[in-house]
């Protein structure tokens, strides 16, 4: 399904469950895909767990761009995507997430939207090798719970434990967290379940 937002469409590929017991709405990387490793590992975990799940590739994917233009414009985007998929569940929990750069959109747009919490997957603490450069602040101002999956060879870091709900620093992985998909999968369903 395609969502028309004033930065261009967005596309929303969706897996249902029957009963559902919450909504998890997950996007990409600045670069990536809704088809990463990791995320779709979360898909089939979260499906398994009673959770329907919306993976939404951004207007700037869409449109072939690798960077998301300005934090204001990609959630403003954002937003309107959250709004259209909030309408379809009416009443329905709502966690969002994403992997990198769409983990720090779902941060930033989480109390606008309505989320009960945030999955944030190999969130970018800074550029790497400029740790001065530190956006631990938008994990603190998400309002709500964040779950953080880092690897340790992550050369973007590792946030602080104080800065999340949960971190989870999973041994040997990097910033594509490919090495065990299926832990990341397991991880973020046993947690979002209690939001449901």
């Amino acid at each position: 399904m395609e969502i028309t937002t004033a930065r261009g469409p967005a596309r929303v590929d969706l897996d249902e469950v029957r009963r559902p017991k919450l909504l998890l709405v997950l996007t990409h990387g600045s670069a990536g895909t809704v088809d990463a490793p990791d995320l779709l590992a979360v898909r089939e975990h979260a499906l398994a767990a009673g959770v329907s799940v919306a993976r939404v590739t951004q207007p700037f994917r869409l449109a072939g761009a690798r960077a998301p233009g300005s934090p204001e414009r990609q959630d403003e985007a954002w937003e309107v995507v959250l709004a259209a998929l909030v309408a379809r569940f009416p009443g329905l929990p709502l966690v969002q997430g994403g992997r990198s750069n769409g983990a720090r959109v779902a941060c930033r747009t989480a109390r606008r939207v309505g989320a009960a919490a945030v999955v944030a997957l190999a969130f970018p603490l800074h550029p790497p090798g400029r740790p001065e450069r530190s956006r631990a602040g938008e994990l603190r101002e998400a309002g709500v719970d964040v779950l953080v999956v880092n690897g340790d060879r992550d050369p973007f870091g590792v946030p602080d434990p104080a800065d999340a709900a949960e971190l989870v620093v999973l041994p040997g992985e990097g910033h594509d967290l490919k090495k065990d998909p299926e832990k990341v999968g397991e991880v973020v369903a046993r947690w979002i379940v209690r939001y449901a």
